[in-house]
């Protein structure tokens, strides 16, 4: 499975999918695996449903010996999605051990829950630091802060405090590092997550622009354009997934 690409997999879901039984959303999940992959927290959020939902199958009589279950497959997916993006074998399994027999401890069913969302925030996590290893201690934790303030104003002179440097040294730092300025990386960011809502929500353009603060629609459009080259709408259109698209038209 990890050597399968997720475009791939979507592709070979959406044409297999039973006509007499509505499983859990194969889009979302797949929306939901991709962005831990991306290191992308609030997607992760936006994706995640229920570790057990109507859907998802019965494997035990007993509810917690079925949600176990249930974890334990959960994990086993996002561990082999996260060593198809880069994350090595050892680490993705080493984390999915510790967190099933963290689970299989669990005596509630509340307390697997607990422990499924700590175990996808974990891989999300480890795999945002991969995507970042060439960066010192100092950029890490200023993308870190990005990554935590994308539907805010995210502000070098906020984002030096947080780091107590100076919004200058900040941002010579940046520069060097990066490649780019402070505001463009920002910029960058808030286009790869405004892709994701594109790509699998009904966000209008404005409701976007709005979420991840940009000053107006229409300068969310123009920095869309620029990264991307095309506009949001655009985008929408050829990459959008089937399900939206047959929801929303």
């Amino acid at each position: 499975m990890s050597g399968i690409r997720e475009n791939n997999v979507i592709s070979h879901f959406f044409s297999h999918r039973e006509e007499n039984f509505e499983y859990a959303s194969f889009d979302k999940k797949m929306a939901f695996y991709e962005s831990i992959c991306s290191g992308n927290m609030e997607l992760v959020k936006m994706f995640s449903e229920p570790l057990f939902c109507e859907g998802c199958g019965t494997l035990s009589r007993d509810p917690l010996q079925n949600m176990k279950y249930h974890f334990t497959i959960s994990t086993a997916m996002i561990a082999r999605f996260c060593v198809g993006s880069g994350m090595t074998p050892e680490q993705a399994y080493s984390l999915s051990d510790i967190f099933i027999m963290r689970a299989d401890e669990c005596t509630s069913i509340d307390d697997v829950r607990s422990v499924h969302y700590e175990m996808t925030e974990e891989y999300t996590k480890q795999m945002r630091i991969l995507g970042s290893r060439m960066y010192s201690k100092r950029i890490l934790r200023a993308v870190e802060y990005i990554s935590e303030h994308l539907h805010s104003r995210v502000l070098i002179e906020e984002t030096a405090e947080a780091l107590h440097i100076t919004p200058s040294y900040l941002s010579r730092l940046f520069k060097s590092e990066t490649g780019m300025a402070f505001s463009e990386y920002v910029n960058r960011r808030k286009i790869e997550e405004a892709t994701g809502l594109l790509r699998y929500s009904d966000y209008t353009d404005l409701e976007i622009s709005n979420l991840l603060c940009f000053s107006s629609q229409s300068y969310f459009i123009k920095i869309f354009k620029k990264i991307m080259g095309m506009t949001p709408n655009e985008y929408k259109k050829k990459y959008r997934l089937p399900a939206y698209i047959n929801n929303t038209e």
